[in-house]
């Protein structure tokens, strides 16, 4: 099973990816909690040079409390994470978390319909990036 799913934009920048990823979360029903820069951490942190690579911690409050109502140890799985990044050829590629195979290591029934719609929606974010 594949942990997550993946999309390949063509004729966008990085920063443009990042903004229409961020609009296609929201009309979902998530906001973004967090936002990790990895290029500008790293370069930081152990002076390495990476790609333009950012991680979105991406939150849907109503589903995120039924999960945690389910079982109150799942927020180690939370929030959801999309990953944008800028591949050497110039490409941006944008991923999200599978949720089902994320939440699957908890092994509560009461997860998978969650799960599912969590899915559901994560992949139409993917799906509507252009």
């Amino acid at each position: 099973m594949d942990y997550y799913f993946n999309k390949t934009l063509n004729g966008k920048s990085f920063e443009e990816a990042v903004e229409q990823v961020t609009d296609e979360l929201k009309k979902e029903g998530f906001g973004v909690l967090t936002e990790i820069d990895v290029k500008e951490t790293l370069k930081k942190k152990i002076d390495v040079d990476f790609k333009k690579y950012k991680i979105l911690g991406a939150c849907n409050p109503h589903f995120a409390h039924k999960a945690l109502q389910s079982e109150d140890k799942i927020g180690v799985f939370l929030p959801c994470n999309v990953v944008v990044e800028e591949n050497d050829n110039g490409e941006i590629e944008v991923s999200a978390v599978d949720p089902i195979a994320s939440m699957a290591a908890a092994k509560n029934e009461a997860l998978e319909g969650i799960a599912t719609e969590v899915q559901q929606k994560l992949k139409r974010v993917i799906d509507n990036l252009k």
